[in-house]
């Protein structure tokens, strides 16, 4: 396991290599935000992005999404893995913002998790992006980067992930954190080729130097 000043390394290291990181998803407002996540579920933030282009010109609004046909809706998504499923969580995500709250997306996480198709990721996403709350999203990306680097133990949890990472990274670079992670594992540590010998990280990678000493 790494300590504090090799994670501090880390963390500024990575934000070296990712200056710009940021979200990749597309919307103009936090209800956008929130169906763009949603969307993402195993799915790549450029296929959403191609998605909901049409999407977010055809619906603006929760009603929107419950004027047409779930039959409607799942053939404006089709392209999506899961669409049938995602279609549906749409629809009643939609009806709760409008019977719960005003139509509008909810600001703290607790209150997101309530939201059909809503978990503690996609919470901490928006909450994160839409609202400025320190937060650090978990996907895939991040758990391979934070247990890869020693950060993380192998057999922690999503949760535990969160919860060491929410300890070891301070609390105001939560968000940005959470971004360049992203990025790192999305565009240097890759899940089958991380590219470990360019590796500026490799001096306190056991992983990645177990790697270099089979190629």
């Amino acid at each position: 396991m790494l300590n504090k000043k090799q994670i501090r390394f880390c963390l500024d290291q990575m934000a070296e290599m990712f200056p710009e990181a940021k979200g990749e998803l597309n919307h103009s407002n936090p209800f956008e935000l929130v169906i763009a996540v949603l969307l993402s579920a195993q799915c790549t933030d450029k296929l959403v992005n191609k998605v909901t282009e049409n999407l977010f010109k055809k619906y603006k609004t929760p009603e929107d999404y419950l004027a047409v046909s779930l039959e409607e809706l799942q053939d404006d998504i089709k392209s999506i893995g899961l669409y049938r499923n995602k279609a549906k969580n749409i629809r009643k995500l939609c009806q709760v913002l409008i019977d719960k709250y005003e139509g509008e997306v909810p600001r703290t996480k607790e209150e997101l998790m309530t939201l059909a198709g809503v978990g503690r990721k996609t919470a901490n996403v928006v909450a994160s992006i839409a609202f400025n709350e320190p937060a650090i999203a978990v996907d895939t990306h991040v758990e391979r980067v934070s247990k890869r680097l020693g950060i993380c133990r192998w057999k922690d949890s999503v949760i535990e992930v969160e919860e060491t990472l929410m300890k070891k990274v301070p609390r105001e670079e939560w968000s940005i954190t959470h971004h360049r992670m992203i990025f790192f594992g999305r565009y240097h540590c890759k899940a089958r080729n991380p590219n470990c010998p360019e590796c500026p990280l490799l001096e306190i990678c056991r992983e990645g130097q177990k790697r270099m000493k089979k190629r």
